[in-house]
């Protein structure tokens, strides 16, 4: 027998949960469209649309519900408008591909957008030919997870971003692949979100890109061939860990841009292959541990805005230029590097160097100061004088040297075999 009070203590705690319903969407099914079945359905129902092309836009999910798709249905905006906004909490987006969001000058159209609302789940959808890919404004507690979001940007004034987050906290944003937008990723004044296991790769501008955003941390990520990997720009508190940052190659490319950043770690990451690895302007209070530079034309760019930063157990491997600095003087901490070009002697065979490394060449200072001079690159004239600053440290910064340069490299996966 059923216990009366048990069974309305579940309707009053769980009511969605108990009386919802699934509706099925199809071209044959009762109910065709999308945007029609939302308005019938009562918060907690499941709305399952089926393999099909779906020509709607400007729908609108105002109550929480499930949107699921089987066999990958295609909603497509036909250039014309946004494809879905959910202004209501607990929405989850799943298995759909939704494509041909029209691009605007005067509004930021997104094929996916969430604003003011909570406890959303963007997962496994493929968005192509999106203006803005998944925009979020005013978000708090959201899964962005195994999305696939490839744009057609060819200029960066007529692109949007693929993930895009405007005033957001706490947001998890895991193993999406990004591609061809102008940034991968951008967070605008988002923070206590983490970023896990994305490729975000051959976008305009940048792979991941932060603005006034706060406590974050990104993680086993993949920026490649991007204009540049990752800008961190006027924040603080930003862990950036185990990534990799390869081939964002070009005149302006980096493959992290520092600028006006307190209080962060980058460690454990690899830079390969990039114009500019690292680059920091006002960069304060940074702990830049454990990575591996390798084959970069500049590993690191640390301009004389830079204070108090910790440089120590990094392997620099093979780069034109180890690090470049436009300033005589030095406010930085370098420990216990390994630097390949380092040619000196171990004589107590304790792993450690017995004098003191200075990395900063003369002629990448002078390029630092004067930029067409790269064209003397390799010149013997170079060789001499880059000799003669070694034994009489003129014009370098003199106080800028690591005490305890490694003989080997650090251990580390990322190493050429």
């Amino acid at each position: 027998m059923i216990n009366v009070k048990v069974l309305i203590f579940a309707v009053c705690i769980f009511p969605t949960y108990m009386f919802s319903k699934t509706y099925t969407i199809c071209g044959d099914c009762e109910h065709t469209s999308i945007s029609e079945t939302i308005h019938l359905a009562e918060a907690g129902d499941t709305l399952e649309v089926l393999a099909g092309h779906y020509q709607e836009g400007n729908i609108i999910i105002d109550k929480s519900l499930h949107l699921i798709g089987q066999d990958w249905p295609v909603i497509d905006g036909e250039g014309n408008s946004e494809i879905l906004t959910v202004v209501a909490d607990s929405v989850t987006i799943e298995g759909l591909q939704l494509q041909n969001v029209g691009t605007s000058y005067t509004e930021d159209r997104a094929a996916i957008r969430i604003r003011k609302a909570k406890g959303c789940i963007i997962a496994n959808n493929r968005l192509y030919n999106s203006f803005f890919g998944i925009y979020l404004e005013r978000v708090t507690d959201c899964l962005i997870q195994g999305n696939e979001i490839i744009g057609e940007a060819e200029q960066e004034m007529s692109s949007g971003n693929a993930i895009h987050l405007w005033y957001c906290h706490r947001i998890r944003i895991h193993d999406n692949h990004l591609g061809h937008h102008r940034d991968g990723i951008y967070l605008e004044f988002v923070d206590h979100s983490v970023l896990k296991g994305n490729l975000s790769e051959n976008n305009l501008r940048y792979g991941l890109h932060f603005m006034f955003s706060d406590h974050n941390e990104y993680q086993h990520n993949i920026f490649k061939h991007n204009g540049a990997g990752v800008a961190v720009m006027f924040s603080k508190f930003i862990v950036m860990q185990n990534n990799q940052f390869l081939g964002n190659w070009g005149p302006a490319a980096y493959g992290l841009l520092l600028k006006e950043i307190y209080d962060s770690e980058i460690r454990g990451n690899v830079f390969k292959e990039n114009t500019q690895a690292l680059y920091g302007e006002s960069a304060t209070r940074i702990l830049i541990a454990e990575n591996d530079f390798i084959h970069n034309g500049w590993a690191m760019k640390i301009l004389g805005s830079c204070m108090d930063d910790t440089i120590v157990n990094n392997n620099f491997i093979s780069n034109t230029f180890d690090l470049s600095t436009n300033s005589s003087r030095n406010y930085n901490h370098y420990m216990a590097n390994y630097w390949s070009n380092y040619a000196a002697y171990d004589l107590d065979k304790d792993g450690v160097g017995d004098i003191p490394h200075r990395p900063v060449r003369l002629y990448a200072y002078l390029v630092a100061k004067v930029p067409p001079s790269i064209i003397l690159l390799r010149s013997l004239f170079i060789d001499l004088i880059g000799f003669a600053e070694k034994i009489i440290p003129v014009l370098t910064p003199a106080s800028l040297e690591d005490a305890q340069p490694r003989m080997v490299p650090r251990p580390s996966i990322h190493l050429p075999k």
